[in-house]
């Protein structure tokens, strides 16, 4: 194992989202992430080959068939001997499964158990389904986006499954393994989307509360509303990213739109933002997306190519950070953030379920015969 993590045992309830994508952040700081699937059905094709499920990368995975004793046994062995579990399931369903947190802290006193969902763990909604959008919608981040004449939009699942949920969940773990080992003493996190995405929101309740920020979209600094903080497009019809927001920013930006600023309204004159978006608009249509970040090249205008997700790992700054990385035969993201000494790394595959039943339960202490009794009965799949 390499990595700051290392040395960190970490049981992960097999599932989507931001649990996973945590466990992956865990896994790739060097964590050991045993991931405990469902015994794929044997006619079954998966959704997506393993070695394009990134969440997955950096795990092994054990495939147990939870119904049985034996496999909740061999669960709670695993336990006793981890840092932390990671669990994404309605509230309740650990429990049914005779997994709740008070039976792993039984059995490991100072393990912490992470419980990851989208409304909590209590309050009305707790039971409902839902989605990143609809946990986006319920804190008010959602309706800030987009633009003012059309229904806010969608942000990928970036806001709520991985920045208010997994990235959050990351923190709880480290924070309350940190606790457990001076302590002695684990105990359960309640991570809720509603909750991480509240917290991410803090700046703009406070704007709000301040009277500097309107609750109409594209109507403030950083919601597109400001002329120098938004996308415009090209005339190759791509689209280009400005964030000129300090004043010296913003008088480079004019600058390097050959525009005076003696012939602008003043930058922060919110009447006239409307009419200056159209004024740049204009202007930015005038040459292509790469001639404007060429023309702005070294002189501080905040101005980025708005890149695809084709283009993204050839850029020469992304090229050059290594940003990116083939493994597996394919494209990765590269571990972030960066340890001077201790790097993170990509050293395992996403597994398909049950790849390495037999040889992560040996190394996390079960002994030759509780696997072959396992394999026995069912319970557990090699695949």
């Amino acid at each position: 194992m390499t990595g700051p993590l290392s040395g960190l045992r970490v049981v992960e309830m097999g599932g989507i989202g931001p649990a996973p994508f945590a466990g992956a952040l865990l896994g790739d700081l060097g964590a050991d992430i045993l991931r405990i699937d469902r015994i794929p059905k044997p006619s079954a094709e998966p959704e997506t080959p393993a070695r394009f499920d990134f969440y997955n990368r950096n795990k092994r995975s054990v495939a147990l068939d939870l119904k049985q004793r034996a496999a909740i046994d061999a669960v709670l062995a695993a336990v006793a001997k981890a840092d932390a579990l990671i669990e994404g399931f309605r509230p309740g369903v650990m429990e049914r499964l005779g997994l709740g947190p008070g039976v792993c802290l039984a059995a490991n006193p100072r393990v912490v158990f992470a419980r990851m969902t989208g409304w909590g763990q209590e309050g009305p909604l707790a039971q409902e389904a839902g989605h990143d959008i609809n946990y986006l919608a319920l804190t008010g981040a959602l309706h800030a986006l987009g633009d003012a004449d059309r229904p806010p939009p969608p942000p990928l699942n970036l806001v709520a499954d991985l920045g208010g949920g997994g990235l959050y969940l990351t923190v709880g773990i480290l924070a309350a393994v940190l606790h457990a080992r001076e302590t002695g003493e684990g105990q359960a996190l309640d991570v809720a989307m509603v909750d991480g995405v509240t917290h991410l929101m803090s700046a703009f309740q406070a704007f709000r509360q301040l009277g500097v920020w309107t609750d109409r979209r594209t109507d403030n600094i950083v919601d597109g509303g400001a002329p120098f903080y938004r996308c415009y497009e090209t005339a190759d019809g791509k689209w280009i990213a400005v964030g000129a927001i300090e004043p010296h920013f913003y008088a480079n930006l004019i600058a390097c739109m050959g525009l005076a600023a003696e012939d602008l309204p003043d930058q922060n004159d919110r009447s006239a933002w409307a009419a200056m978006r159209e004024r740049f608009a204009v202007v930015f249509r005038t040459r292509t997306r790469d001639e404007w970040v060429e023309r702005a090249a070294g002189r501080d205008a905040c101005l980025a190519p708005a890149l695809s997700i084709d283009e993204a790992p050839n850029h020469p700054h992304m090229r050059a950070r290594g940003a990116h990385v083939a493994f597996d035969g394919v494209t990765h993201p590269a571990p972030a953030p960066r340890f001077s000494l201790t790097p993170g790394a990509l050293r395992r595959a996403a597994p398909s379920p049950g790849r390495d039943s037999r040889e992560a339960l040996s190394d996390w202490g079960l002994s030759p015969g509780a696997i072959e009794a396992l394999e026995a009965t069912g319970a557990l799949a090699q695949s």
